[in-house]
């Protein structure tokens, strides 16, 4: 197993576009960390930088305690697996999964061994002697997975490995991409774009906006203690819910419902951010109905159905609030009529607060 350190990491391409900025992270033994962002946030291009496909511009890169930067990739002890599969289409499951040993010199019979335990652990024993085009694109995917972890390296990287399968494919590789690697306890970095693969698969999430980092956490402290907008907005589906306001005499007035901020903040942080514009953000799946559960300690809004969206364990609602759009998550069998009027409430402790400037979290209590 490796430990990884960035520190201060740049990526500055010659016709001067600066893809990653000041990127510093701290990576433990066999933990598994997600690189997640939108399309050219720099998630990808922070990883070839850490496999030494790209030269790092600016900054200091650490595998073991030992300065990497001029290491080339076979010195680097990284095995990669490419959004692509980039198998060899002439040769066998058997022999993509073997080539690799083959160029080290190994024996045939570790070959044998290593090669038949691979496909036992991916359930390809029965498929070895069939070409790549003869798979399907899960099978195909678990042989790219299986030409990495055969070598028996340190580090895995893995670029969007999933992005090329069909909704049922990603679910099934997601659960036996996290298997190996409780297996094999290899230090494990996983780029993505797909939310639910970071929230499902990491240990922490590492999200990126523009080549900068936004935040670093577990799972479980991006959703409920996102540090900005765009986290916030990025964790989630149906991501949450933003409406913007001023606050007057400690209140917000969203289309006559009123926001009391007394009820959620401290008295410091509402008198800091009187006659200042705020967002107020909330979960779609916080909500609760009036009339059908306990809406003490909760901020009550009207609204009109303008769509709804049966999913089988929920009902998506879209909502319009005077002008205001917003979704709502409620049980399928409170799905509410198109064109109703529907009362939710927001309890108190589900109420998010951002800056509408700087579109940080602001703390509403102090500790």
């Amino acid at each position: 197993m490796a430990y990884l350190t960035l520190k201060g990491i740049n990526k500055i391409y010659p016709n001067g576009y600066h893809a990653v900025h000041d990127f510093n992270l701290e990576i433990e033994k066999g933990e598994f960390i997600v690189f997640v962002g939108s399309s050219g946030c720099g998630k990808s291009t922070t990883l070839r930088m850490i496999a030494g496909l790209e030269n790092i511009s600016k900054g200091e890169f650490y595998i073991d305690g030992e300065r990497a930067n001029e290491k080339g990739p076979r010195e680097r002890g990284v095995a990669m697996v490419f959004q692509s599969y980039a198998l060899y289409p002439h040769m066998t499951v058997y022999d993509n999964l073997a080539f690799g040993l083959t160029l080290q010199g190994v024996d045939d019979d570790v070959i044998e061994q290593r090669v038949q335990a691979t496909a036992k652990i991916l359930g390809l024993t029965d498929y070895l002697d069939r070409l790549p085009r003869a798979l399907s694109g899960g099978q195909r995917q678990r042989v790219a997975v299986g030409r990495a972890i055969i070598r028996k390296v340190d580090i895995f990287l893995m670029d969007e490995p999933l992005s090329n399968l069909d909704a049922k494919q990603r679910v099934t590789m997601r659960s036996e991409i996290t298997q190996i690697h409780r297996e094999t306890g290899a230090t494990t970095i996983y780029v993505t774009h797909d939310q639910t693969e970071a929230m499902t698969m990491a240990d922490r999430i590492v999200v990126m906006k523009e080549g900068y980092i936004q935040q670093v956490g577990t799972p479980r402290e991006l959703y409920f203690n996102p540090t900005n907008m765009f986290v916030a907005g990025f964790i989630g589906e149906p991501p949450m819910n933003f409406i913007e306001g001023r606050v007057k005499d400690g209140k917000i007035n969203i289309s006559d419902n009123i926001i009391d901020l007394s009820a959620i903040a401290d008295s410091d942080v509402v008198k800091k951010y009187e006659g200042e514009e705020v967002v107020l953000g909330f979960r779609p799946e916080a909500i609760k109905l009036v009339g059908k559960e306990d809406t003490e300690k909760a901020f009550k809004i009207s609204c009109t159905v303008e769509l709804t969206e049966l999913l089988g364990d929920n009902t998506n609602v879209y909502v319009d609030i005077k002008g205001i759009k917003t979704i709502l998550k409620v049980d399928p069998h409170d799905s509410p009529e198109m064109d109703a009027k529907l009362d939710f409430a927001i309890p108190y402790e589900s109420v998010y607060l951002f800056d509408k400037n700087t579109e940080k979290r602001i703390k509403l209590k102090a500790k």
